[in-house]
């Protein structure tokens, strides 16, 4: 296990995102990950937002428990009471810190705002418009700091739609010539994985007027050689 971060030489103009809270140091998308990357340089806290069985809002990465938890439910399976039931495995794997649970979107936003963080927020379930609508009102004090991202792009043209301003990133796995222009008339950013994007990648998303975000960027020789080709943001479990 880590015992702290790993330090990114010279980060220029580039700005780092902690994936799932700092999950290098802490059980991913908990409060304890969340403070300790409030705690640290990061730019942005990233986490992830599912719907529960009974139509209220997680926080997870994959859609069930069992990575991180020794009971697997899933969450669009199951109520938010019985979610918020389980305690969660520490990073040595073991069940003995009973303030390892999953969070609610309202207790992310609090930590971000408390340590001046800007939340990055992935959508992960496929969302109606007006549950858009809800996850919108709960971060409606902060959304000038709230960057939304997700693979489902229909999701970030549904956030656009009720709030044509307000910064998304589509995330992605590769590189097509008509990304950025796409992105650009959509009024939306990039995030892609580190492996899909290149020195002319990067040069035609900014062409576009399009910000650059890369995930998930763990060696320091690798976030090196993305900041060298001036990328916006890196997203990283323990780089810093």
């Amino acid at each position: 296990m880590y015992q702290n971060t790993i330090k990114i030489r010279d980060h220029k103009n580039t700005v780092v995102i902690a994936h799932r809270g700092m999950s290098g140091l802490e059980t991913e998308n908990t409060a304890a990950a969340f403070i300790a990357a409030g705690n640290r340089t990061h730019y942005g806290i990233e986490t992830d937002i599912w719907r529960t069985k009974d139509g209220k809002y997680i926080l997870n990465h994959d859609g069930r428990s069992g990575r991180i938890c020794e009971q697997d439910l899933v969450m669009e399976e199951n109520t938010l009471a019985d979610l918020r039931a389980l305690t969660l495995m520490d990073k040595d794997g073991v069940t003995d810190r009973a303030e390892l649970k999953l969070c609610l979107p309202e207790e992310y936003l609090k930590i971000c705002m408390h340590y001046g963080k800007v939340c990055v927020p992935e959508l992960k379930s496929d969302f109606t418009k007006e549950e858009i609508a809800e996850i919108l009102k709960v971060f409606e004090c902060y959304l000038d700091h709230t960057c939304f991202i997700a693979f489902n792009i229909h999701n970030l043209e549904l956030v656009k739609e009720l709030k044509p301003d307000q910064a998304c990133e589509w995330l992605n796995t590769d590189f097509k010539p008509e990304y950025p222009e796409m992105l650009a008339a959509k009024g939306m950013g990039v995030d892609s994985h580190h492996e899909a994007l290149s020195e002319e990648a990067i040069a035609a998303y900014h062409a576009a007027g399009v910000r650059v975000n890369a995930w998930t960027v763990d060696d320091p020789e690798v976030a090196d050689k993305l900041i060298g080709w001036g990328i916006d943001e890196i997203t990283s479990n323990i780089l810093e």
